[in-house]
This record gives C-alpha cells, structure tokens and sequence, in this order.
C-alpha cells in the first residue's frame, strides 16, 4: 500500500499527505503556487498577526490602497493572506495571545476574502521567535494550556459563525524546554476546543530550530489522538519523509526548510512514496523557478519590493550549486528582475548542474 494516502481534516478532504509548513519571510504567495504546482497537497500562509488584523483590517482587504508607501504596505499585506494562483486548498494561520482577538481576526477573514476564502485556519502555538513569543503568543501558548484552548476554541467559533464552518488545526512544539514537555496536554486541549488536525514540530522552543527533532514524540502524539497528526522537523528529502510516515504513522507530513529554493521536493517526495523511486531536478529548472517566484512576487507586491524580497529567497534556490556563492554575492545586490536576469545568463553554464 503507498505512503501516499488522502488526508481528511474535519470536512476538508486533501488528495495527498504532502504539505507546505508556514515559514515566516518564505512561504508568501508565490512560492505556495510554484509548490501547489509541483505537488503540494496542503499549504500554510505564513504567520499573520490576529493583533494587526483586528488593528488595521483595510490593510488586508482586497479592494484596499495602492500606490505609494502606503499601497505597498497594503500589498504586502493582503498578499499574506490571498489565495495562490495555483493553490486548490489552503490555510491561514494566526497567532495571539488573546482569544478576543483570534475571534475577531478570524472574523474579519469573511469580508476580507470573499470570494476566495481559505479551505482551513491554522492556529500557531509553535513559533520560538522572541518578538512573537514575549506577547505571550507562539510557543508561548504551550506555557498555559488552559489559554490554548481559548485560543482554539475561539478560532472554531469564529469559523463556525462567519467562514463556513472551516476546519482549525493548531501547529505546537514538544515544549517550551526539556522539562516541560508537554505536547500531549496542549494537543488533547486543542482537540477538545475543537482543533481537527494537529502538527507537530518535535522541537522545543529553547531548541529553536537546532539539535535533532524527536520523531518519537509524533508517534506518541498519533496514538493519543483521534484526528489526524502531521509531523514536521527535519525533513530535507524524499526519503525523510518517507521514514517520518513509516516511522510514526503520522497522516501527513509538512515540509518547512527542505522546501525553501526546492519546490520540487514536493514531485519527488510523490514520486518515491508511489514508486519508490524519484529523479532529482536540475539546476536549470531551479533557476526557472526562481525567476517565475520573482515575476509572480513582483505582480503581487511591486517589482522593487520584490526584487529585495527574493534575495533571500534566491540564496535558497542556489544553495548547494558549484559556484552559488559568487552567484548568490551577486544576486543580493540585484534591485530589478532585468538585474536578476543579467546575473543568471552569466552563469549559464550551471544550468547542466543537478540541483538536489
């Protein structure tokens, strides 16, 4: 039998178990339609803060400003939290403190979207960045369970009351450190707020994203609950994930690093969970899909703005190529999508290289 299966989320059936995690600074709209195309079942907006929305709410609307300082901000925004060209199903994910505030929020999201609303909301009690973490949000949920479950609660009403009654599913750590391992407790309390799914990152905040994930700790978690589980941490490869859903049984399996600059792994993870084989992408076709990341991007917030936004994003795409660091120099500097071009054609000669 495959490891590649459907997942079902409350009412949100998926066709497959390959999901795209929320990273903050990379999973903007773009990059979820290049990974929705090349496989992705599932995808998470990056985190969105509940607080700015319910603070500025026409800054996420579809119909808000444009031109000037003010329209790019606007587009940056809105962009969070729209649909991908190519994405069929799709998650917001929030994250707060207040469960006032998550309500509203969420609410906001119907007139906000309408007609393209999301398939789920993702709740974020994982994140170990400080500026999130010190409001008491992120991780920092995992310190007070009882809050959690407000949060999620408040989450699932809102869905129920104006968002079509849309699956919630919460993304948490092991804990905040290693004596508090307490993913259990948060997970059972999400579930009983009524969270349909719930990831796993088996790292705890003080970890950050270094040191080894517990994969154990995902089995555990998949045979304590009665929705589905979906691991996440260290899966850089097809055969990772192969091993995570072997291993733990977990229904599905979220890339978060391993996609970034790769979208691809989403094709070849199917590949191998299918046939048990798969063929890495070449260089050439890595390169593509950065430039269409940027003219996409560039549509969405702005050529300039963009152009600053895909440096990061351009180092990912070129990391591990013979000579991307030169590449990479240079591409850093670039402020147009001509520049970018320039660059590429340069190193023409990279493009017969494998880019796995």
């Amino acid at each position: 039998m495959s490891l590649y299966r459907p997942v079902k989320i409350g009412s949100l059936e998926l066709p497959g178990n390959l999901f795209l995690a929320p990273v903050a600074g990379y999973t903007d709209r773009a990059f979820r339609s290049l990974c929705a195309e090349e496989g992705a079942c599932f995808s998470f907006t990056e985190l969105i803060s509940a607080e700015a929305v319910c603070r500025s709410p026409e800054r996420y609307s579809l119909g808000g400003a444009s031109g000037n300082a003010a329209g790019a901000a606007h587009s940056v925004s809105v962009n969070l939290i729209r649909r991908g060209e190519n994405e069929k199903r799709y998650a917001i994910q929030l994250f707060g403190a207040e469960s006032e505030s998550v309500y509203k929020a969420a609410s906001l999201l119907a007139p906000l979207l309408t007609p393209l609303m999301p398939d789920a909301l993702d709740i974020n009690a994982g994140c170990p960045v400080p500026k999130v973490v010190k409001n008491g949000a992120g991780c920092a949920l995992m310190k007070n369970p009882a809050n959690l479950g407000r949060v999620t609660e408040a989450a699932v009403r809102a869905s129920r009351e104006n968002l079509g009654n849309i699956p919630v599913s919460v993304k948490i750590r092991s804990g905040w450190d290693s004596s508090s391992l307490n993913y259990a407790e948060c997970a059972r309390v999400a579930v009983e707020a009524g969270a349909a799914m719930v990831s796993l990152h088996p790292r705890t905040r003080v970890q950050g994203y270094g040191g080894r994930s517990n994969w154990a700790f995902i089995a555990d978690l998949v045979s304590g609950l009665s929705v589905p589980v979906t691991g996440s941490g260290d899966l850089y490869t097809p055969e990772d994930a192969r091993q995570m859903l072997e291993e733990t049984g977990c229904a599905a399996v979220m890339f978060a690093r391993g996609a970034m600059g790769n979208p691809f792994i989403f094709s070849a993870a199917r590949s191998l969970l299918e046939t048990g084989s798969w063929e890495p992408a070449p260089f050439s076709a890595r390169i593509d899909a950065a430039m269409r990341h940027l003219e996409m991007l560039s549509a969405d917030i702005g050529e300039r703005t963009a152009c600053l936004e895909m440096r990061k994003q351009f180092c990912a795409y070129t990391k591990g190529c013979k000579g991307g660091a030169a590449l990479r120099e240079k591409a850093v500097h670039a402020s147009s999508i001509l520049e970018y071009r320039k660059i590429i054609e340069m190193w023409e000669p990279l493009k017969t290289q494998t880019g796995f």
